[in-house]
């Protein structure tokens, strides 16, 4: 059976672990610009609809040092922009990829991408997920603090699809979260009842809470994401007055423990949900986050590629 990881939820504990544990391996791996052979010439298609640094970089070069073959597809240059049926580009991709990273608006996208086209599929982010963000972030913490398992981690901001994602991974390792967003703004019930759910075998604590100082009491991470996301431009001006406070800034972190890493899975608006203070400070490790996203890039290729 063909296995795509379009949710952190695809994953039980032992997988998520083995997917960052393979990042650092994989990091190891490609010092100094070395190459591996673990793609052996498959041909990995990236389809974004949305704009991307990091994310599509970090595939792509990952692709190209593993011995694979990337083709970007921008959704705006493909027959999709025009109105062709998903399923119907999705069978077309099937007959000529050996694996699909999609960066879509929509989750159902996604869905009907693995459908139809037969091939694994990866997530890059939709609107209710980020699961490779994960890989890279994980390794992040681990190379910072040596562990996961017992930690906390606070995120403050918008209960959007880093959180989704944050939520799920944290319950299936056995961190804590406190998440504090504002009202109208906290994290799907579903989301929060699946994450308790997946906690229970593994003792993590998933709280949600209105107050920042509250979420990051004690803390050994802090984590935020942009207040607007791609798509939101519209609800600008009405998220900028909601989320006044919920900002990670020098005060904030003095609730936090005191070898505290501050993280954010760019781009930062500075001044915003991050002052230009602490992500530019001793504490942030959001540089390296966002380099090991090459690394949670391939390890999930890698990954991916084994169980096709």
């Amino acid at each position: 059976m063909v296995f795509s990881l379009l949710s952190v939820a695809d994953l039980d504990g032992r997988e998520f672990m083995e997917l960052v544990n393979g990042a650092k391996r994989m990091k190891a791996a490609m010092a100094r610009g070395r190459k591996t052979a673990d793609l052996n010439n498959m041909i990995i298609g990236i389809l974004f609809e949305k704009p991307s640094t990091r994310t599509r970089t970090s595939f792509q070069a990952a692709a190209i040092r593993m011995g694979g073959n990337p083709i970007y597809l921008p959704a705006n240059e493909l027959q999709l922009s025009r109105g062709e049926p998903v399923k119907d580009v999705a069978r077309m991709l099937g007959g000529w990829l050996d694996i699909i990273v999609a960066r879509v608006y929509l989750q159902d996208t996604l869905v009907q991408l693995a459908e139809y086209s037969k091939l694994p599929v990866i997530n890059a982010l939709s609107n209710i997920e980020h699961p490779t963000q994960m890989i890279s972030d994980f390794l992040t913490i681990l190379e910072s603090k040596g562990r996961i398992e017992g930690l906390k981690m606070a995120y403050i901001g918008d209960g959007n699809n880093m959180a989704n994602s944050l939520m799920l991974s944290c319950a299936l390792t056995g961190m804590d979260l406190s998440i504090a967003s504002p009202n109208g703004y906290k994290p799907s019930d579903e989301y929060v009842k699946k994450a308790r759910r997946l906690s229970e075998s593994t003792g993590s604590k998933i709280e949600i809470v209105t107050k920042p100082a509250e979420a990051a009491k004690d803390a050994d991470i802090l984590y935020t994401d942009v207040w607007v996301s791609m798509g939101e431009e519209k609800e600008a001006a009405r998220r900028l007055r909601a989320f006044k406070g919920y900002q990670i800034n020098s005060s904030l972190l003095k609730y936090a423990k005191s070898d505290a890493i501050v993280m954010h899975c760019l781009p930062a608006h500075r001044g915003l949900e991050i002052t230009d203070e602490v992500i530019e400070g001793r504490q942030s490790v959001a540089w390296t986050q966002g380099v090991n996203k090459l690394y949670g890039a391939a390890s999930t290729l890698k990954f991916i590629a084994k169980r096709k």
